[in-house]
């Protein structure tokens, strides 16, 4: 966005009520504090033209001045003005940082801007912003001298400072950067203009791995909501670790049933909760107020508290009573018994009877229960049963916005947020501001930037910013971090104005980007400069993948399966770690490191047609529907049946083509019944199948991929085990944030836990052993080949941010 504007000098000859006051500063003072204003040698052929625009280098200085005189006001470098805009237009907000008189005998000004709310990405979403905060940037421009319209203080506050703001028009305690929209706090020399920008720092100084309080010795909490099965808060822990910050998933929400069973199957120490957000977010207030009430006998002991109670609370209770309290065992908000009032309920064990009578109660039929529900309150505080404001230091989490999908012909472009099938946007920041975490990490489809205008996209940046949390937005590619799927995604940091925000990790394979991010968001897909140096792996393909595993049938229902062979890449042989190994746990053993078992190598069971069609299928690259009997292609790519022979049926009575091949993409897609090659990629795992609507069958075996090739192709570990149906595990799968996608983006986050990092990191080294950050007791063959493999799915470099 340009601010300001070049017109035509006002010379000190021409027009007296522009000047500059005093001397001029000494010629080497000025040569020095702006050297790209006197060029050593002179530029052969430089002119310059009253009246035209030029670049900041383009516009040579005779001499610079500490003051100037604009319609008989004296202004000073560093004073903050209103600068003239364009008819209609606001006035600018700028910082003076420098006055020179040109070699040409006309005055400037080079102004630092201040952005508004409403000039950053965030323009007018969101009414929650204080209309008098802006934002410093680091964008300057030069301007002729009578652009200055008047003086304005502005003062720089912390973010958190409370109380009344000194007197003064504007205050700011954020900087703006138009590269992934990014809204960061200002280091000590960048809150003054005209600083020099910081140096970069690099890996050793960033992380000082010869401090023995390491990260590692305090365990960094993480709630995954809208968790699905788990992969996006599983990447971040794995990322992170791999930085040597000890961090746990140690709460998950989501309303998917089998999903939360997936999470808790790979997280048994985490507390997964299976229900709404919204009904979380209301648990959460009651049970603050709770643990308000009841924080008073806190220390005691854990086993004494949840011991059974022998006194019963029977001074409360009748003696005859026929059914009394025994244990209260959960708590919940909503209507679990379906009485049809939503409210706080306790799980109940009843004396005398066993876990299958157990039932849900509200809390108000339990004020005979005061001593066992203040027992259950501290034991819940104790063992952290919910997290209180102040307890997560990270929240991630997709909230799911169906009103934003092409399918949904009632779409409100209008007003999103009204629409109920969004409102999951709201209660996601509702939940982050109630909780406070120092971290947040949210990922939607790209969807969420073209949908009206981007307003959701600017919605999230917006809330974030107004809780002052530093925030960034950035659109990665899977295939970028070592993956055979294309997937793109939009992913939204924010962090607290304490901590460092974490960098977007650039790419670390040579996968070719197709952008599809909107034209405003183009500077948020994370990639490098053109001119930026590179060393890339080559992108992964589908063989690098899925060649070691064994061959199934359609038929294939046994969930657990020997692999059969030896692993044949890089992938392979990672994706096969254990658990321990991946985490650099202490508990590792190198000679359990690897398990034979395979799970989950099963695939959806076709209908007999649907096999019998796959069947005739070639086996060769890029074949599909076209290639059936009874298919011809028009001279425009359209295909149709062919009016010169019968139609070919199935022994069911069905035509081997179905119609909506014909009628799918006006028949021109090539993903009916499509069958993947080797050398190929996928451009996103879905949550079905199905083959009706995309190329899913395997190359060489006659059905579609299983679950097992599928959570490959998203980046989960062979040791991942999901639960649910087949159809409901490759809906999970489909949902998930490919893992070496969040894996890279959870390094980048414990990169940038120590207080101690600079605001610039450029990270061009590879994981090595000798590094004490990533020492575990793995063999190592196992460590080198763990780091190397770590080192291609996660960024070697990061984007250089201030």
């Amino acid at each position: 966005m340009g601010r300001g504007h070049v017109k035509k000098g006002v010379k000190a000859d021409e027009d007296h009520d522009c000047r500059f006051v005093g001397t001029p500063i000494p010629d080497g003072e000025a040569r020095r504090r702006w050297p790209a204003r006197y060029p050593k040698k002179p530029r052969q052929g430089n002119s310059i033209t009253n009246g035209a625009a030029f670049e900041y280098e383009d516009l040579l200085a005779k001499c610079h001045y500490e003051r100037a005189e604009v319609e008989g006001f004296v202004y000073n470098l560093h004073d903050d003005v209103y600068v003239k805009a364009e008819t209609g237009k606001p006035d600018y907000i700028g910082r003076i940082v420098e006055f020179f008189e040109a070699i040409d005998g006309e005055y400037y000004f080079t102004a630092q801007w201040f952005f508004r709310v409403e000039d950053t990405i965030i323009g007018s979403v969101g009414d929650f912003h204080d209309r008098c905060r802006v934002f410093l940037s680091d964008e300057k421009n030069d301007n002729v001298l009578d652009c200055i319209v008047s003086k304005i203080k502005i003062v720089q506050r912390d973010p958190e400072q409370k109380g009344p703001i000194p007197s003064c028009d504007l205050y700011y305690n954020m900087s703006y950067s138009v590269p992934y929209s990014s809204f960061t706090n200002l280091s000590k020399d960048k809150s003054r203009a005209g600083s020099e920008e910081s140096s970069t720092v690099s890996f050793e100084d960033a992380v000082d791995t010869s401090n023995e309080e390491t990260l590692s010795e305090k365990k960094t909490t993480v709630l995954d909501l809208y968790s699905g099965c788990g992969a996006m808060s599983t990447g971040l822990c794995h990322g992170a670790h791999l930085a040597g910050l000890n961090i746990e998933t140690m709460w998950a929400v989501d309303m998917n049933k089998d999903a939360c069973r997936s999470l808790q199957l790979n997280h048994s120490e985490a507390k997964v909760r299976n229900e709404n957000a919204e009904h979380f977010l209301a648990l959460l207030k009651e049970w603050e107020k709770l643990c308000e009430k009841y924080s008073g006998s806190k220390d005691l002991d854990l086993e004494e508290t949840m011991q059974e109670d022998n006194s019963e609370d029977n001074d409360d209770a009748d003696s005859d009573e026929e059914f009394v309290v025994e244990k209260l065992l959960d708590i919940c908000y909503g209507d679990p018994a379906k009485i049809g009032k939503d409210g706080i309920k306790f799980k109940v064990r009843w004396k005398g009877y066993g876990s299958d009578e157990d039932t849900w109660e509200p809390i108000e039929n339990l004020g005979k229960c005061e001593e066992r529900m203040g027992n259950f309150v501290r034991w819940g505080m104790k063992t952290y049963l919910l997290p209180l404001p102040g307890d997560v230091d990270a929240v991630c989490g997709g909230p799911p916005c169906q009103g934003i999908s092409g399918f949904n012909r009632f779409r409100n472009s209008d007003n999103p947020l009204d629409d109920e099938k969004n409102r999951q946007m709201v209660t996601y920041m509702d939940i982050v501001d109630h909780l406070k975490p120092k971290y947040v990490l949210m990922e939607n489809v790209v969807d969420i930037l073209k949908f009206s205008k981007g307003f959701l996209g600017r919605y999230a940046l917006s809330f974030l910013v107004s809780r002052n949390y530093q925030a960034r937005l950035g659109i990665m590619a899977a295939g970028c971090y070592g993956l055979p799927q294309f997937r793109l995604r939009a992913f939204f940091w924010g962090s607290d104005p304490y901590k460092m925000l974490p960098q977007f990790p650039l790419p670390t394979h040579d996968v070719v980007f197709k952008c599809g991010a909107p034209t405003e968001f183009e500077r948020n897909v994370v990639a490098y400069d053109e001119n930026q140096p590179r060393v890339l792996e080559k992108a992964l393909v589908i063989e690098d993948a899925l060649s070691d595993l064994p061959s199934v049938t359609l038929l294939e229902t046994r969930d657990q399966l020997s692999y059969g062979k030896a692993p044949q890449t890089e992938f392979q042989r990672y994706i096969r770690a254990s658990k321990s190994e991946i985490m650099c746990s202490k508990d590792y053993d190198a000679k359990k490191s690897r398990t034979s078992v395979l799970y989950d190598h099963c695939s959806l069971q076709l209908s007999k047609e649907n096999y019998s069609r796959i069947c005739q299928i070639p086996r060769r690259k890029g074949a599909c529907f076209r290639d059936l009997p009874g298919v011809i292609v028009l001279p425009d790519n359209s295909t149709q049946r062919d009016p010169s022979k019968e139609m070919e049926l199935l022994p069911s009575g069905k035509p081997l083509v179905p119609n909506f091949c014909f009628t799918y993409e006006n028949g021109k897609s090539l993903r009916p019944f499509g069958r993947l090659w080797w050398d190929e990629t996928v451009p996103t795992v879905l949550t079905t199948a199905g083959p009706h609507f995309q190329a899913i069958l395997h190359p060489e075996q006659d059905r579609v991929l299983t679950v097992r090739e599928n959570a490959r192709l998203q980046g989960f570990p062979d040791f991942y085990r999901f639960s649910g149906t087949i159809k409901e595990r490759y809906c999970q799968i489909g949902n998930a944030v490919a893992i070496p996608v969040s894996r890279a983006l959870g390094y980048a986050m414990g990169v940038a836990w120590p207080e101690e990092a600079g605001p610039k990191m450029n990270l061009s080294w590879s994981f090595r052993p000798s590094s004490s950050l990533f020492t575990h007791p793995c063999t190592n063959t196992s460590q080198d080949l763990l780091l190397k493999f770590s080192s291609n799915l996660l960024s070697l470099h990061c984007v250089i941010l201030m």
